[in-house]
């Protein structure tokens, strides 16, 4: 039996379509300023003509070059959005047919903590020796669900992609994670649409949903380093799900880690929900900053409410 998941390769894309914040102001009340101060957004990516497959695949690819596994080699394929392409089939099956795979596929949906939740869930088969090699992406077309009317959401959220793929191993891995789900918070966030035929557009209530979330991460991360007796100044990286800086900010505060060791990319891509942390853990791996050995908290919160974290060697 493999006692730990481990991440061998991880990949990343973003459609190449940018809007900045300059863009936004000139079709809505706001300013670069206004919104930089208040998020940390500067930009986000937009599809064109992209789907969530297609930015799946190109991340998923970048990935499994990176692990230098060949894609047959896959045992499950989990693919965590919450815009998938169609209402059935399953995103991820399209994908395993794009990248090439013939293992199991399916998706997950749990909006911004989506990777979290797929992650656990690829590391439980890994543990349980039902799978050996598994392909976790998160990827997001957020853009067709937003009211680029409305400011509260439009200034938010981003499209993009994020994957890895993980590995069974004797010594090193994954060393903890843990999962929570709150539906009473179901109007703080949420889409609009009633029924699948109804276009509906992100609703959510900005104050309440900032306090939630500080609140939670904040208590999580404690729980976290408390359960596995992990000191803050023994954790190399904090890679959180990339919403807005002041949550952030704030959960780094709280277990008194400083923000020099947190892995910040939403200036660059805004909140891509469940492709937010597998960007932000690409782009440090790539850039030299993630090595290996590090141990690296990823945390995520995302609408019904559902949260988790996962604590991991790298």
């Amino acid at each position: 039996m493999n006692k730990f998941a481990r991440i061998i390769g991880t990949g990343s894309y973003l459609p190449p379509t940018v809007i900045t914040n300059d863009d936004l102001s000139k079709t809505i009340n706001t300013t670069n300023e206004w919104i930089v101060a208040r998020t940390g957004i500067k930009q986000r990516h937009k599809v064109t003509n992209e789907t969530t497959c297609d930015l799946a695949e190109k991340a998923a690819n970048r990935a499994l070059e990176m692990a230098g596994i060949n894609v047959k080699d896959l045992d499950l394929i989990i693919l965590a959005t919450t815009t998938a392409d169609k209402i059935f089939p399953a995103t991820a099956t399209i994908l395993q047919t794009a990248i090439g795979a013939s293992c199991p596929a399916f998706d997950l949906q749990s909006v911004c903590a989506g990777f979290i939740f797929a992650l656990t869930t690829a590391e439980q088969y890994i543990k349980a020796s039902a799978a050996n090699k598994v392909l976790v992406v998160g990827s997001e077309t957020l853009s067709r669900i937003v009211n680029w009317n409305d400011r509260s959401t439009a200034v938010l959220f981003g499209d993009g992609a994020g994957a890895v793929v993980l590995s069974g191993s004797d010594n090193t891995g994954i060393l903890y994670s843990k999962l929570f789900s709150d539906g009473n918070y179901l109007s703080s966030l949420q889409v609009s649409n009633n029924y699948i035929n109804e276009v509906g557009f992100i609703e959510m209530s900005g104050n309440e949903v900032f306090k939630i979330a500080v609140n939670l991460l904040s208590s999580l991360a404690e729980k976290t380093l408390k359960e596995t007796n992990l000191n803050s100044n023994k954790l190399d990286w904090i890679v959180p799900h990339q919403a807005n800086i002041r949550i952030i900010s704030a959960v780094a505060k709280r277990i008194k880690t400083p923000m020099n060791k947190v892995i910040v990319t939403l200036e660059n891509h805004g909140n891509t929900s469940a492709a937010s942390i597998p960007l932000a853990l690409d782009t440090a791996v790539r850039d030299g900053r993630i090595k290996r050995g590090d141990h690296l908290l990823f945390e995520g919160i995302g609408a019904g409410f559902s949260w988790g974290s996962i604590l991991i060697q790298f």
